[in-house]
This record gives C-alpha cells, sequence and structure tokens, in this order.
C-alpha cells in the first residue's frame, strides 16, 4: 500500500512511503535536502515502520519545532493506520 503525505513546516513537500504488512518498501521525497533525504530513504526501507518512528520522532530542524525526519515518522503512523484500516 502507498501512502501520500504533504510534510508540514519542513522542505520537503510530498512523501510517498510503501508500506507492507508494517514495512517499510520504499520512500519517495520530493523537495527538501536531496542527499539527505536519499540517505534517510535507504536507511528505512526494509525496516519496521515502528522501529523507524521511534529513532525519528522529534528530531528538529534548527530552530524549526519539526524536520523532514520528524515528519516522516508522521506520515509513517498515518500510513500504518491506513494499512490497518484496509
Amino acid at each position: 500500500m502507498t501512502y501520500t503525505y504533504y510534510p508540514q513546516g519542513t522542505c520537503s513537500k510530498v512523501m510517498n512511503v510503501e508500506i507492507e504488512d508494517g514495512i517499510v518498501k520504499e520512500l519517495e521525497v520530493i523537495g527538501g535536502c536531496s542527499g539527505n533525504l536519499q540517505g534517510i530513504s535507504r536507511l528505512v526501507e526494509g525496516m519496521p515502520a515502528e522501529d523507524a518512528i521511534a529513532r525519528l520522532r522529534g528530531i528538529r530542524c534548527g530552530f524549526k519545532p519539526t524536520s523532514c525526519p520528524d515528519q516522516l515518522s508522521i506520515a509513517l503512523e498515518k500510513a500504518l493506520e491506513a494499512e490497518k484500516n484496509m
């Protein structure tokens, strides 16, 4: 199942997350710092979404109250919720 999330308060504009049985299969982030987000994508692919959420939740970008990793944790939570409701 692919879930699309629109981050709030970050440079990234769209996050497309593919989840299967609670595992992150693929992540595409549009906008933001390309190299960093490609790295994050490769790190979380194949990881249980719950583990990624635990590691990414609460990371801040400078003085902002959120960051792309923090927004990804929200996207993953919403994707898991959507997967459960299928």
